[in-house]
């Protein structure tokens, strides 16, 4: 990506938290709630940003547009297809709501690599995930372009809601866990707080950072 051209940020917040058994966006940290963090630093590194979520009003308080998930029940592919549907630029960066620590460094230095690429995503361990796969695939932490939207769509119309599954059909470019590290050494961009014992660590770490 150029230096000319301009970047969107959306923060996907439509889940259901069931394993936190509330809505862990708005969970707080020293008054602030934890998609805050979030939309902080993308405000740093986009020119617009942007919440995805249907029927969340109690969202409208951060200061960010709020819109509504164009397919519902899809999962995070729907929330992808609705950010980079609705970004006002060409590149959209996709951020999870629940990730306290997403580095701007990194961020930036991704905005830097985009190139020609549809998607540029972190690829780390394998055995960071239950993927299955050779690699964990940060698909909640990466730069979508609008070349991406038919191939989504498709995707969504055939019911299949598995995030890679349009990898195929576009220009992926990878972003291997080595250079990753360079930027963000303990790779606590990809923390998500899907647990209250994962945000209970999550407030401490938070708690370090700001003391």
């Amino acid at each position: 990506m150029s230096k000319q051209q301009k970047l969107s940020a959306a923060i996907l917040a439509g889940g259901q938290s069931r394993r936190m058994g509330k809505d862990k966006a708005l969970l707080e940290v020293d008054g602030r709630a934890l998609i805050e963090y979030v939309i902080d630093v993308a405000n740093r590194v986009a020119d617009e940003t942007f919440i995805v979520a249907s029927d969340r009003p109690e969202y409208e308080q951060f200061g960010c547009p709020v819109v509504a998930d164009k397919f519902p029940q899809s999962g995070s592919l729907g929330g992808i297809y609705t950010a980079v549907s609705e970004a006002s630029n060409d590149h959209c960066l996709v951020l999870a709501c629940d990730m306290p620590f997403v580095n701007e460094k990194l961020l930036q230095f991704m905005v830097e690599q985009v190139d020609n690429a549809d998607a540029l995503v972190p690829a780390l361990a394998a055995e960071r995930s239950d993927q299955g796969g050779p690699e964990t695939l940060e698909t909640l932490h990466a730069i979508y372009s609008k070349a991406c939207i038919p191939a989504i769509e498709r995707q969504l119309n055939a019911g299949v809601f598995k995030v890679i599954g349009f990898f195929s059909e576009v220009n992926v470019k990878k972003l291997p866990e080595d250079v990753v590290l360079e930027w963000d050494p303990q790779l606590l961009s990809f923390f998500n707080t899907n647990t209250p014992e994962e945000f209970e660590w999550a407030k401490e770490r938070l708690a370090q950072q700001a003391s």
